[in-house]
């Protein structure tokens, strides 16, 4: 990619996708075509048509979901399959038809089956029963995925899939309903300083691997350069923790000293999830942040957002009094 090409991020609020917009703007990309879901609703068809037509982005990262955690996935299944696959669909065939040069997909590592030998290959894929807590996202994602290998294969379409390993950095959602296991035990613990109990779900055993979002933004970037094939590819740290010892963590980093249980009638969701890298350390990629000193960085800007939200609530609320009025 040249500094001067023009290249969509789609999701560029997200996670993922802001991560992207930090990276590509670090690296001295300026030419970035950014919409808000208010601006432009990926859902729909002739939208996403009219602005590839208008706009014609050289370069494309698909960063834009809809995501959630065990609750979520569990609660809304229908909009999680639905939504994705329209994005998705929508997004893939617009750019194919508009001449993109290349395209970068960001699928998931609950693709792979819920017994999946571990570390998991991406050849692993479809070669047994997904998780079922989040069986619907997982659907869609590997629509995706065999979506953008169809239109290699029919139309030599340049377009790439790459499966992040659990993502966490700024701009997480700390929403209860919607926050993934780093952001919900975050808040869980802040809130609960500093001596009061707290609950966590399920036994704590499983074991799962954690990559920062600025990473993530790092190697896919890294791969837009030198990954041109339609095989997936997995992104991520190598690196495991237990659902306990990751508490244990985030509880030491917050500060907090009150009781820790743990409710077993809840669901732990796959028993393991650790990606095979060897793909992606062949091409000479590897992480850089450490999962303690990520997880202090994101805990440091959740409480300067959470004084920001506390300082700003009288205000917002005073103005909405005086609206009414």
């Amino acid at each position: 990619m040249n500094k001067e090409a023009k290249i969509y991020v789609a999701g560029h609020r997200g996670l993922a996708g802001s991560a992207l917009v930090r990276a590509l703007k670090a690296q001295g990309y300026r030419n970035l075509v950014l919409r808000t879901h208010a601006e432009l609703d990926l859902t729909g068809q002739a939208a996403v048509a009219d602005f590839f037509n208008r706009e014609k982005p050289a370069y494309v990262f698909l960063a834009a979901a809809k995501v959630g955690g065990i609750l979520a996935n569990g609660t809304c299944p229908a909009e999680f399959i639905r939504e994705n696959i329209l994005i998705q669909a929508n997004v893939i065939h617009q750019a194919r038809l508009s001449g993109v040069k290349k395209l970068l997909f960001l699928g998931s590592s609950c693709i792979y089956p819920r017994h999946c030998p571990q570390p998991m290959r991406e050849e692993y894929l479809l070669t047994g029963p997904l998780e079922q807590t989040n069986e619907a996202y997982a659907v869609a994602k590997i629509a995706g995925i065999k979506m953008c290998q169809a239109y290699h294969r029919q139309y030599g379409a340049n377009f790439i899939s790459v499966m992040p390993t659990n993502l966490y950095g700024p701009g997480d959602s700390y929403d209860p309903q919607n926050a993934h296991v780093i952001p919900a035990l975050l808040r869980k613990f802040h809130e609960a300083l500093p001596d009061k109990p707290v609950v966590l779900w399920g036994t704590g055993s499983p074991r799962r691997e954690f990559l920062h979002s600025d990473d993530l933004a790092g190697a896919c970037l890294y791969l837009m350069q030198v990954y041109d094939r339609p095989e997936v590819i997995n992104i991520g740290s190598g690196e495991e923790v237990t659902i306990r010892e990751l508490a244990a963590t985030i509880r030491q980093i917050v500060g907090h000293r009150g009781p820790v249980a743990w409710d077993k009638t809840k669901p732990d969701g796959a028993p393991r999830k650790l990606l095979d890298l060897s793909r992606l350390h062949r091409l000479g990629w590897r992480h850089k942040i450490g999962l303690k000193e990520g997880l202090a960085a994101v805990y440091a800007e959740f409480k300067r957002g959470n004084k920001l939200r506390t300082r700003l609530f009288p205000v917002i609320l005073k103005a909405s009094v005086n609206q009414k009025r």
